[in-house]
């Protein structure tokens, strides 16, 4: 097709503004999918996708309309999924913007409309959801019109649940979005906006073709990776597969490639063709790198074997997944797995409860650090078991997060006393007409456990709240051990700034008195910073009253009974194993209830 009649654009949101079912009433209006095989979010095609209501996996479709052919890019709009996001609008050049008329705009709107900016692509502001009865849409066009600096007239108000207006969405992308730029090149070089793993056919490239086309059996070479492959077929999706003998300059389609793995072909790399390679690969190709890390290990360690596999299956589609083998002496052998972020790692822990029927103990999230050592060498630590003695550390980095907090006016005292709780910094805040725009920063580390849900306690559900990493600073860290009757428990190791040590050291020796059964003698809990106790609780003794079969008053007969039972419980604590449960290694989750 001539590039004239391509339209290539993607649909942006915040969570659950309505984008999946904008782009179901899409591909109904153009009949792209028969109404017999309609069903509510069509794209979202995992259980846990229709199941939360959010998009986890980006996935493109192909839609006639008019005579023009229109590539649609269903993003993900969660945080987590930015890196996603941001290859997706490199290979387009118009976003549908969706606002909730009924919300208005959110902190992760913000963020995705700030990308699509960075592109330079051109923006069409739609308002979703104005058959609500709570819908505001002259407050939401203002807020629209502030941030993008358009005319009111440009915002299309739509309600994709019933259709309404959707027709003239389809319409301003034909009007409005630039077809593809035409290039002179005669190399060919195609973006990988997305990869996964198919059981049957090996791995799967989404590409948009930037230069020139690619041929089915055509040997293809990924230039960032420096791997070679075979494109067995080639096509588009309506939103089935669609085979094609060619896919050509402009179009956004599918590879089906020889390749083992997703690593041999990341998200943001450029295919080109061996026998005339390209010599400049497309720009912003990133190698992404997790930023939380938790041990995952099975109840039972006859599972070790199906738990590896069965990540090993998960990391196949997912190239940002990272695990190594971890060994525990309290949970044994288990999987250190590395995450994007805290939704990231929830969604990787249902897949494998619920796809693989694992059961797992999931320990606490925790962040990487960079440690210098005296003799200047630099490691990064995943965990706090793993630092060095301190007395070999000369210093120790933890990564910083941007944030950006969008809530009302009346909220701004609240949040404000978290982020400084949370060791923050906030830089600014400015207003958009009754809300406000808290740009902050803080440790990663301390946004890891509960913050988003304080943040959504605090201000009754209404905040929203998006961030990105920003750097390593030095800061005056330590880790804090806890031992369990005088054994430490590795797997309970944090690392946390010294003024919070002791408070959080009192905190959790207390949440594990209350999981930690009692036994028949005392157990010490106790929290430290190398060989200093800086908090203790006592897990008291089961006590039977040995002296119940004496009917006199015999003093030294009790005496003896007693001291007898104090030596067998002496001897029982030198030998006894304590049962440490596995909410023990998840009771950091919940470290500020009371």
């Amino acid at each position: 097709m001539n590039t004239d009649n391509i339209r290539n654009f993607c649909i942006i949101a915040h969570i659950d503004h309505g984008k999946s079912t904008l782009a179901d009433r899409m591909m109904e209006i153009t009949g792209t999918v028969e109404k017999r095989e309609m069903k509510s979010q069509l794209l979202d095609s995992m259980e846990l996708e229709r199941e939360k209501g959010i998009t986890i996996k980006l996935a493109p479709v192909q839609m006639n309309y008019k005579g023009y052919e229109l590539n649609l890019i269903d993003t993900p709009g969660h945080v987590d999924f930015s890196y996603e996001v941001s290859r997706s609008l490199q290979a387009v050049e118009s976003a549908i913007l969706v606002v909730d008329a009924t919300q208005g705009i959110q902190a992760q709107t913000l963020a995705n409309v700030y990308l699509a900016i960075e592109q330079d692509l051109t923006i069409i502001p739609v308002i979703n959801k104005v058959d609500l009865p709570a819908a505001n849409v002259e407050k939401v066009t203002n807020e629209i019109v502030n941030l993008l600096g358009c005319k009111p007239e440009d915002i299309i108000p739509v309600s994709a649940k019933t259709g309404f207006n959707v027709e003239r969405v389809l319409n301003a992308i034909i009007e409005r979005g630039p077809a593809p730029r035409k290039t002179e090149s005669n190399e060919t070089r195609a973006l990988i906006f997305d990869s996964y793993f198919d059981d049957y056919r090996g791995v799967v490239l989404y590409v948009r073709v930037v230069n020139g086309r690619i041929d089915k059996n055509a040997n293809i070479h990924m230039m960032e990776n420096h791997t070679n492959g075979i494109a067995l077929e080639v096509g588009v999706l309506k939103p089935k597969m669609q085979p094609k003998d060619a896919l050509s300059e402009g179009e956004v389609g599918y590879i089906v490639t020889n390749l083992k793995t997703t690593r041999e072909a990341k998200v943001g790399d450029t295919v080109t063709l061996q026998k005339n390679p390209a010599m400049t690969p497309l720009p912003g190709y990133k190698n992404v790198l997790p930023f939380v890390y938790a041990g995952f290990f099975p109840v039972s360690n006859d599972q070790y074997k199906d738990l590896k596999e069965a990540v090993e299956k998960l990391a196949l589609s997912d190239s940002a997944l990272r695990f190594e083998p971890e060994n525990s002496p309290v949970l044994g052998f288990g999987l250190r797995i590395g995450f994007l972020g805290l939704l990231h790692m929830d969604i990787i822990k249902e897949r494998l409860e619920r796809e693989f029927d694992l059961d797992l103990v999931v320990t606490n999230p925790s962040t990487n650090y960079e440690v210098v050592l005296n003799n200047g060498t630099e490691i990064e630590i995943k965990s706090a078991s793993d630092l060095p003695d301190m007395s070999e550390v000369l210093e120790i980095r933890e990564p910083w997060v941007k944030g950006e907090i969008i809530l009302p006016v009346s909220m701004i005292g609240n949040v404000l006393n978290l982020i400084v709780e949370k060791r923050g910094l906030h830089n600014n805040i400015s207003y958009m007409e009754d809300r406000a725009v808290i740009d902050f920063e803080a440790p990663m580390a301390n946004l890891l456990t509960d913050f988003y849900d304080q943040l959504k306690s605090l201000t009754s559900g209404y905040a929203s709240f998006n961030y990105e990493i920003s750097n390593y600073k030095t800061e005056d860290l330590c880790r804090v051990d806890f031992l369990v009757g005088g054994n430490k428990i590795d797997a309970l190791a944090i690392m946390c700034h010294k003024t919070e040590a002791d408070a959080i050291g009192r905190d959790i020796t207390k949440k594990l008195k209350q999981v930690i059964p009692r036994q028949n003698y005392e157990v010490a809990l106790q929290a430290a910073i190398g060989a200093r106790i800086i908090a203790r609780e006592t897990i008291g003794a089961y006590r039977k009253d040995v002296t119940v079969k004496i009917h006199t008053g015999d003093r030294d007969r009790k005496a003896k009974l007693l001291e007898k039972q104090k030596r067998g419980k002496a001897r029982m604590k030198r030998f006894g194993k304590i049962d440490i449960p596995s909410e023990a290694f998840t009771v950091m989750l919940k470290r500020d209830d009371n």
